[in-house]
């Protein structure tokens, strides 16, 4: 499969997980057990995949280890509790501005160069974030919170991302099977914890509740270090954050009234991608 293909099945699979995710909640469980039941199922998977293929090198794998108590450790909580209070289309376009915190965090930190290209597409993402903010057709569920949420999540996302170049070097030679395992090790460490601390409500319902969330989740991450693997940054970024669009377009299709998926929303997502997609290609 090509890095193209493999990137857009990732994309689309990770806004399948988001709907899911709010399906889950619905049930009334509580997002700490649902992150740690979105988790792991897709720990299973990615181990499932690691043992078929006999790549099993943890050692050399640390810098994924250490990535994955960011992402999707801190990460899929704070991303589950965004859910849960802004809703799975709102909480999808707020993700979709990570490479801009991608960028900025390799600016300062990585001395990477400013292109015209990467301002282009800050500004793109901007504006998107705007009409995202000012949305007045919210649900009825929607609390103000969950953006904020959303927002830290994704600045885990990109730190996670920067964390890995910087570290790279070490981990060139780990196969992507591996590195996804590993990263999800890791998280579902930072969720268990994060279990035990809260100690919610509902912990065989949300497996029941969460497995289709967490299927996706893992197969979406399988296919996303594989697509890296095969392709270049610039060609499958772009591919990869289309998963806002998907996220608001299935959520429109599953949870119809629920999400109250308007023009405005429409716009705001296609503009964070656009500058998804703008920033990928310039990086």
């Amino acid at each position: 499969m090509t890095p193209i293909v493999l990137g857009a099945l990732s994309a689309f699979l990770f806004g399948a997980m988001t709907v899911f995710v709010r399906i889950g909640l619905r049930t009334g469980v509580a997002p700490e057990a649902g992150t740690l039941f979105t988790i792991l199922p897709a720990l299973a998977v990615t181990a499932v995949v690691t043992v078929v293929r006999g790549e099993w090198d943890l050692a050399s794998a640390w810098p994924f280890l250490l990535a994955g108590l960011l992402a999707p450790g801190v990460s899929q909580i704070l991303f589950t509790f965004a859910v849960r209070d802004a809703g799975a289309s709102r909480a999808s376009v707020t993700v979709g501005t990570a490479p801009l915190f991608a960028v900025a965090i390799a600016l300062v930190f990585l001395d990477e160069p400013l292109v015209a290209g990467l301002v282009l597409g800050a500004g793109l993402i901007v504006a998107g974030g705007i009409l995202l903010a000012s949305d007045r057709a919210r649900p009825e569920h929607f609390r103000r919170i969950g953006l904020v949420y959303a927002l830290v999540a994704t600045l885990a996302f990109a730190t996670r991302d920067s964390l890995i170049r910087w570290l790279g070097t070490e981990a060139a030679h780990v196969d992507p099977g591996t590195a996804a395992f590993a990263t999800m090790l890791t998280g579902t460490l930072a969720a268990a914890l994060f279990v035990l601390w809260s100690r919610p409500s509902f912990m065989r319902r949300a497996f029941v509740a969460f497995t289709p969330a967490g299927l996706c989740y893992g197969l979406s991450y399988v296919l996303l270090f594989e697509a890296f693997y095969r392709g270049r940054v610039s060609v499958v970024s772009p591919i990869v954050a289309t998963e806002s669009l998907w996220g608001v377009l299935l959520s429109w299709l599953v949870l119809r009234k629920s999400e109250n998926v308007d023009a405005r929303l429409v716009a705001g997502a296609a503009l964070v991608v656009a500058g998804g997609v703008v920033i990928g290609l310039y990086r």
